[in-house]
């Protein structure tokens, strides 16, 4: 019985290329869509940064002048070797290439991480190269991958030397203040909005159902509720609240997500203690958690939004120690 080959198996054994297979124009053809790609992923930082952190920007659009300029050099030696026509061959197609990180999630992580990736990029592509040097056995391709190495080194010194001019330390503090300020507003304080209220708001119905039932599972499922439906109704008001453009906050769908999801949390923190079947020790469990909870809210306050510890402790201990009472009062009735 004769199976056939799936499709898959041949891209597969053509991704897997050696890059000792690859000829002379091929691997001309290689670096000048390496010298695009390099270009166009500094573009795409230079673009994400230059209204937050203009000097790095500054730094990536010199970059990617840099990448621009070399690629034109690749093609006109193209041209005098081969003609006009460049074969499409990618990194990906090439067995062993450097894998990167894809590129949203680099520019998600922060100017940091961008310049960071700059200099893997430069430093990985130099090693690569000197490696295939070393492997070569012919002339012509091992002179070309020494070319390669070398122009790549000289990207990476580049890459330094326009840090180093454009990016100066004090440029650096101010950009991982302002990148750490966005960062709270765009996250710690959705996120800290949606604890407070998941925490807090939902301490009422939960101990109102517990002390009125003196059932666990019952205050478990009013515990649900409330959570779900306040984490539902909190994500909806935030991510209406405005759309960042103007304030600065980020996208609304993520803030929403990120404060609905932190409402829920806080709500059933002091929830799942009524999985306990025997109701005084899960009551007492739940107050404990409370407590930590509390606690939580306080220290991230003082952590992130500049409150004095004391102060944030006691706004929330009191606002806590109310609504539980009210909660407490309303179910003994």
């Amino acid at each position: 019985m004769v199976f056939e080959k799936p499709a898959c198996l041949y891209l597969e054994l053509f991704v897997s290329k050696s890059f000792k297979d690859l000829t002379e124009q091929e691997i001309l053809a290689l670096a000048i869509g390496q010298e695009e790609e390099d270009g166009r992923i500094y573009g795409e930082f230079a673009h994400n940064l230059s209204k937050t952190f203009p000097a790095t920007a500054k730094m990536f659009t010199e970059m990617q002048a840099e990448e621009s300029e070399h690629r034109h050099k690749l093609i006109e030696l193209h041209r005098e070797k081969f003609g006009e026509h460049i074969p499409l061959i990618k990194r990906d197609d090439v067995k062993g290439f450097i894998k990167r990180r894809p590129l949203w999630l680099v520019m998600k992580s922060g100017v940091t991480a961008m310049r960071r990736q700059a200099e893997i990029m430069e430093l990985e592509n130099t090693r690569y190269y000197e490696k295939a040097a070393s492997r070569a056995t012919d002339a012509a391709i091992r002179k070309l991958l020494i070319d390669l190495a070398e122009a790549e080194r000289k990207h990476a010194t580049t890459a330094e030397t326009l840090e180093a001019e454009h990016v100066p330390e004090s440029v650096k503090h101010e950009e991982a203040a302002a990148e750490r300020r966005l960062f709270v507003l765009q996250i710690v304080q959705p996120g800290l909005v949606g604890l407070i209220d998941g925490s807090i708001s939902t301490l009422a119905p939960v101990f109102a159902a517990a002390v009125a039932t003196q059932d666990s599972f019952k205050a478990f499922l009013v515990g649900m509720a409330a959570s779900v439906g306040a984490g539902i109704s909190m994500a909806f008001a935030e991510s209406q609240s405005d759309d960042g453009s103007l304030s600065g906050r980020g996208h609304p769908l993520i803030r929403g997500a990120v404060c609905g999801l932190m409402t829920t949390a806080g709500g059933i923190g002091h929830t799942l203690p009524f999985l306990i079947p025997n109701f005084h020790v899960a009551m007492t469990v739940a107050i404990a958690v409370v407590i930590v909870e509390l606690f939580c809210i306080s220290f991230i306050r003082h952590r992130y939004m500049d409150t004095p510890f004391l102060q944030a402790a006691f706004t929330g201990v009191v606002g806590g120690i109310v609504v539980f009472f009210v909660g407490v009062l309303i179910g003994g009735s």
